[in-house]
């Protein structure tokens, strides 16, 4: 049985540039990425898979970004610590058309 590490990322940025190209902003991690992919179902949750081991809920995309991220086939992902990039990658991005995750491991909005 693998020690994987489901994270939620509650606080990052998505920018978008002119050429419609996506940057996504997220809080430095130990260790570098291994294979990195990001799943998108065009709704308001993304999984980053950063390594074999340790995969990141990008939570509650903005409903204004959404048709952009669903676009893309890679993105840029930047990881910070005290204000400065650590590292930024290419992350490709497959669009599908549910994740893999049960529902009661997504993040709920309260209401």
């Amino acid at each position: 049985m693998s020690n994987v590490v489901l994270e939620v990322e509650s606080y990052y940025d998505i920018l978008e540039n002119d050429d419609g190209e996506l940057l996504v902003t997220i809080k430095a991690r130990q260790g570098g990425p291994e294979k990195p992919t990001i799943l998108y179902a065009g709704e308001e949750h993304a999984l980053f898979y950063r390594s074999a081991d340790q995969t990141i809920i990008l939570d509650f995309i903005h409903p204004g970004v959404r048709g952009s991220f669903r676009k893309v086939k890679e993105l840029l992902v930047a990881e910070l610590r005290d204000g400065s990039i650590v590292r930024e990658y290419m992350v490709p991005v497959r669009q599908v058309n549910k994740l893999p995750v049960p529902e009661d491991k997504l993040p709920k909005l309260d209401k």
